[in-house]
C-alpha cells in the first residue's frame, strides 16, 4: 500500500513540475464563438501569430470561406511496460484520465478516447497546439506514457476550424 502511494505521489509531483517548466503561448480559443461572427482574416491571423499553420478554401455550396488548421493526432499505443499490478494499472489509469481532462480544460487538446477493440493502438488525442514539438512534449507528460505503459505516436493533422463531429 505504501508504494502505491509513493508510485502516486511521485507520479504527481513529476506531472506538476514538468507543466510548470513548459513555456507555453496562450493557445487561442474559438470553439464558444462560431466563425460566421468574425472575419476570416482576423481568425487566421490570431492563429499565424500564435504559431499555427492555416490554409483555406471556399465552400462551393455555401460559398463561405472556410479555414483549415493544422493539428495533432497522438496514437496512444501499447507500450513496453504492461506488467503492472490491477492496483497500479488502476491508479495509472486514473491519473492518465487526469492527464487529458487538463489538457482539455487548458486547450491543448480537443478529443481523446480509446478505441473499441483489443489492438496494439489503445487510443487517440488530438492536440490543437501550433507545434509537433508541443504535441509531443504535451502527449509524453502522461503518466500511462512515462510509466512505459502506452507510447505515443504522433502525425500533423488538418481539419476545418470550428467544425464538430457529428
Amino acid at each position: 500500500m505504501e508504494r502505491k502511494l509513493i508510485f502516486k505521489l511521485v507520479a504527481v509531483l513529476v506531472f506538476v513540475v514538468s507543466c510548470k517548466e513548459q513555456q507555453v503561448k496562450e493557445v487561442p480559443v474559438l470553439r464558444d464563438e462560431p466563425q460566421n461572427k468574425r472575419l476570416v482574416s482576423d481568425i487566421e491571423a490570431e492563429l499565424k501569430e500564435a504559431g499555427y499553420l492555416t490554409i483555406n478554401y471556399v465552400d462551393d455550396k455555401t460559398k463561405d470561406t472556410v479555414i483549415m488548421q493544422q493539428y495533432f493526432i497522438a496514437f496512444l499505443k501499447s507500450g513496453p511496460n504492461r506488467d503492472q499490478s490491477p492496483a497500479e494499472s488502476d491508479s495509472l489509469q486514473q491519473l492518465h484520465l487526469a492527464h487529458l481532462g487538463r489538457m482539455y480544460e487548458l486547450g491543448y487538446a480537443d478529443i481523446s478516447g480509446p478505441f473499441g477493440d483489443d489492438g496494439e493502438i489503445r487510443g487517440i488525442t488530438i492536440y490543437n497546439v501550433p507545434t509537433l514539438k508541443m504535441a509531443d512534449s504535451l502527449a509524453n507528460l502522461d503518466p500511462m506514457v512515462q510509466a512505459g505503459r502506452l507510447e505515443i505516436e504522433i502525425h500533423p493533422w488538418w481539419a476545418a476550424k470550428g467544425f464538430g463531429l457529428r
